[in-house]
């Protein structure tokens, strides 16, 4: 560990990246600008950003607004107004991009999911590669304009392909209960009768639960009034086997009308296969608890990739995406270039999706995730495939990985999976210590691995980013990132 301290290079890129002098120079020119919330001007936008809004620049100062495309001319209005930027939203649009399409759901620019709807598929695909581009720009770890950004691999039709509806629910002034998501910086309810991007079993699943909450007069959950009982609804259907979970998740163990709710889904809803509930008490931002308890029909469900079976309990992470998931794993697996003999990290590993589609190269594979359900499901997923050279534990990558190191486990791979905060630091150090010959990155956060690449590559070349469309209709991009050590 001592040796990676004296190539740590993330405070020396933070310090060149925050530019002082530019940042002072630009902080005297937005004093000049006297700019009031609810003012109206006429903008361009350049470009769009990482989080898919439109960006303008009204005199020299940064507008952000969402819904606007690249070289639309807009009257826009001021929402917000910050030191060295601008909030605006759309007026009234002077010139429209050849890019934009009808939205198919009416409430796409209210809530999350949907925020690209009204950009046409194959600009969306453009925008994702650009995005990773801009978060190497921001961060420029060793040698970024050299790096082969592939184009964005999507899908012949992309909506439909959401397998899982995680929708809050709550009662509306009529006392009606609702189920969706909130509309952007808000905890304003969207009720979500209809979803396009939803695999169509989910909504179907999710509508006639809500419709049963109400003629059952459930108490739902009430955020001021911190009363209530039932605070999410979860569907999540595995398109494979065609097996479908439901899950209530609950602000306290009870569940009232239990018995005559679990009596109309069996009659109901037959494609139901497992019921659970999860109890997360109180006021929190987290949605799901540490308590899952079973309802009804199986504890979990199950699920195909490729030629390897997967047992799903109600917390296991799976990509959302099941079309698009077996690509990504075949350009991580691709990427990796195992050899026959080889040992390999699964990092993040969830479920063991990507480790155990490893297995029948590697000599041995090791993986860790932090939530126990998990680590059981992967261990009896390497049991189901036959699979006897996959082993997972409870844990971090970070602490987990040394502690293997030491009792004499040094993998010639690592495949890294982790979620939006990127890798912990302490692994990155661990990385670099025992510098595998390969390491692929897989990352669901352009931002993050751009940082992340500031600290890898001091001992790891970028060969190529393969960018995935893992969410249509969103900003979200995937990347699969091949590195190869240095000499």
């Amino acid at each position: 560990m001592a040796n990676y301290e004296s190539k740590n290079h993330r405070g020396y890129h933070r310090d060149r990246n925050q530019r002082p002098h530019q940042d002072q120079r630009r902080a005297r020119q937005t004093e000049r600008v006297q700019v009031e919330v609810g003012q109206r001007f006429p903008l361009t936008i350049k470009r769009m950003g990482i989080n898919d809004e439109g960006i303008g620049y009204y005199k020299r100062m940064a507008v952000f607004v969402p819904g606007a495309l690249t070289n639309e001319e807009a009257v826009v209005e001021v929402t917000s107004v910050a030191t060295r930027y601008l909030r605006a939203k759309v007026h009234r649009i002077r010139k429209t991009s050849p890019h934009r399409v009808e939205p198919r759901d009416s409430y796409a620019d209210q809530v999350g999911g949907f925020e690209l709807e009204h950009l046409d598929y194959p600009a969306q695909l453009a925008f994702k590669r650009d995005v990773v581009a801009q978060a190497l720009e921001r961060y420029q770890p060793e040698g970024f304009h050299s790096y082969d950004l592939r184009p964005t691999l999507g899908m012949k039709d992309p909506y439909g392909y959401r397998n899982k509806a995680q929708f809050q629910v709550r009662r509306n002034a009529e006392g009606q209960v609702e189920a969706g998501l909130y509309a952007e910086r808000s905890h304003d309810l969207i009720d979500l009768p209809t979803c396009s991007v939803q695999m169509p079993v989910t909504m179907t699943v999710m509508r006639a639960v809500v419709a049963m909450l109400q003629d059952l007069d459930m108490p739902i959950y009430d955020e001021e009034q911190k009363s209530g009982i039932v605070k999410t609804l979860v569907v999540r259907a595995a398109a494979h086997t065609d097996d479908v979970q439901l899950v209530f998740i609950t602000n306290s163990p009870k569940l009232p009308h239990k018995r005559e709710l679990l009596e109309r889904i069996a009659n109901e809803l037959p494609q139901v296969t497992s019921v659970m509930q999860n109890i997360n008490p109180g006021e929190t931002s987290l949605v799901w608890g540490d308590d899952t308890r079973h309802l009804a029909g199986a504890e979990a469900i199950t699920e195909k990739l490729g030629d390897l079976t997967f047992k799903l309990s109600a917390r296991a992470f799976l990509q959302l995406n099941p079309a698009q998931t077996e690509v990504l794993y075949d350009e991580a697996k691709k990427a990796l270039d195992l050899q026959p003999g080889q040992t390999v990290v699964d990092a993040y590993a969830g479920i063991g999706t990507i480790g155990l589609s490893l297995a029948d190269v590697a000599a041995e594979v090791r993986g860790m995730e932090i939530i126990p359900e998990a680590v059981d499901d992967a261990n009896a997923n390497a049991a189901a495939n036959g699979i006897t050279n996959a082993h997972y534990e409870v844990g971090t990558a970070e602490d987990l990985l040394p502690k293997w190191v030491m009792a004499g486990f040094r993998p010639d791979a690592i495949v890294v999976d982790p979620p939006r905060t990127g890798l912990d630091a302490t692994l990155i150090e661990t990385i670099l210590a025992i510098r595998p010959s390969k390491l692929v990155y897989v990352s669901c956060n352009p931002s993050t691995l751009a940082k992340d690449l500031v600290d890898l590559t001091a001992d790891y070349r970028v060969e190529y980013i393969q960018s995935v469309d893992m969410m249509p209709q969103t900003a979200r991009c995937e990347a699969v990132v091949k590195l190869t050590r240095r000499q």
